[in-house]
């Protein structure tokens, strides 16, 4: 067994992830006030059907070669079906719904309450590590999104319905992240492109079902773009978020997203109160808190065969090639007994328990 420190990749793992969680954010972001404008006439599940049919095509389009990322397998169907049903199903149709009957600015504020379903889901089944820090940021996102649903009590019982249904999107979306933790180490795109298929043949067969009308061509072309930027390439980023350092940090990152949607639905000519400063002030308090979080000791890699895109210069990774690639490929490849001391997050070589 070795015993060493590691030195210049100690850091980089939670910076890649930080910044991939962050473009996911910010993709996902702008989408929100986006599919209120453009889903206002169109029923909730064919909203929902073109948003996942977009995400779809930009996921066929960004599958990798075998050699360079690990590929979906046969088992990993169900597990897909269940992020079907919670992601592409549950989540967009109750925030479509939700989206029609209260606020945009609200709603993109309440949509950070999706980091504390998916901290707590990832530290339940997978044992991530949530620490006082952790679990205050938590409480403060929580407070956050009490304060965004007093908000709306004077507009009426439609508006906290409105915003209510945003929150069953954020739990369903907390579901959908915990579960993808498992697949994070798969092609993202063969992920994005099969969850993307699933849920939009399912609310597309719901929407007629329903005998919702068929939608106008812009419109429809509108949510098709929004679901391959904010749903599909989002998504993609996410999961490579989720690989790097885990499903609670990745969600704790992506809470960024509702301020992006926030910001844009206020230049879309919704006015901020001060009910929203204040759930907003609440919100990014929480979000610094879980982003200030470090953890190092020293800790035991046990032996394990596996299968994932990696390089050999993360300090993880040294087993022989002849010739050695360059750069990220994908190879079931052998880990040995460790034993070592470093900044880490629960990415998929650090999920042992405290």
């Amino acid at each position: 067994m070795r015993k060493f420190s590691l030195s210049g990749h100690q850091r980089l793992p939670a910076l890649r992830g930080g910044f991939m969680a962050l473009v996911a954010a910010v993709l996902f972001g702008v989408s929100t006030p986006l599919v209120q404008r453009w889903g206002l006439h169109i029923g909730t599940f064919s909203t929902a059907a073109l948003l996942y049919a977009g995400a779809s095509l930009i996921g066929f389009g960004l599958r990798r070669k075998v050699d360079r990322e690990a590929q979906v397998q046969g088992g990993d169907v169900p597990r897909l079906a269940l992020m079907a049903l919670f992601g592409a199903m549950i989540g967009p149709v109750a925030l479509a719904w939700g989206l029609q009957n209260t606020s945009g600015t609200s709603a993109s504020l309440m949509l950070a309450l999706e980091a504390v379903f998916t901290a707590v889901l990832a530290w339940l089944w997978y044992g991530e590590t949530i620490d006082r820090r952790v679990m205050s940021a938590m409480t403060l996102l929580t407070l956050g999104g009490m304060v965004l649903v007093l908000d709306r009590t004077d507009a009426g019982g439609s508006e906290v319905a409105g915003l209510l249904a945003v929150m069953a999107a954020t739990a369903a979306w907390g579901v959908d992240n915990a579960l993808s933790r498992a697949l994070a180490q798969r092609d993202p795109g063969q992920v994005v492109m099969l969850k993307g298929a699933i849920g939009a043949t399912a609310t597309a067969a719901l929407a007629v079902f329903f005998g919702e009308p068929v939608p106008a061509a812009w419109p429809a072309l509108g949510l098709l773009l929004v679901g391959a930027s904010g749903y599909g390439l989002s998504l993609r980023f996410y999961l490579l978020a989720q690989r790097a350092f885990g499903a609670a940090r990745t969600g704790s990152v992506f809470a960024f997203a509702p301020f992006i949607g926030a910001l844009l639905a206020a230049t879309l000519g919704e006015g901020i109160n001060l009910w929203m400063l204040g759930g907003a002030a609440l919100m990014m308090g929480g979000l610094v808190l879980h982003l200030a979080e470090t953890h190092a000791h020293e800790h035991e890699h046990a032996p394990m065969v596996h299968e994932h895109a990696h390089s050999h210069d993360d300090g993880h990774h040294g087993h022989e090639h002849d010739p050695m690639p360059v750069g990220m490929h994908s190879h079931p490849h052998r880990h040995e007994l460790v034993r070592h001391s470093h900044a880490h997050v629960p990415d998929e070589h650090h999920a042992h328990p405290h």
